[in-house]
């Protein structure tokens, strides 16, 4: 087959597949935006509690154990990673969500 073929044959499979997309989307209308903020939201609440819990906890510590070292800094630091592994975690979720949909609804 040549590469003119192949992409006449690829033509309507992907207009095909992006219309069941739209019709997809229009069907759920505007909740569909509102899920979007939401679950933005919650990727970002996900990093910002554990960072900030983390960063008073640190500064309770620095107030009550004066030391040379800042735990502060350090807890903050650990925070945010596990904040940012938190907000990965539901990002993949959410993504794996999509993509089984779309295997169930034949829109590889």
């Amino acid at each position: 087959m040549t590469s003119k073929n192949k992409g006449k044959e690829y033509f309507p499979s992907e207009i095909s597949r992006r219309e069941k997309r739209k019709m997809r989307t229009r069907k759920k209308g505007h909740d569909a935006m509102w899920y979007g903020l939401g679950m933005f939201g919650t990727v970002g609440w996900s990093v910002a509690v554990p960072t900030v819990t983390a960063a008073f906890v640190g500064v309770w510590i620095d107030y009550h154990w004066p030391s040379k070292y800042s735990w502060t800094l350090m807890l903050l630091l650990i925070g945010l990673i596990i904040g940012c592994w938190n907000a990965w975690y539901w990002v993949r979720k959410e993504g794996d969500t999509i993509t089984r949909e779309r295997e169930e609804n034949g829109n590889g």
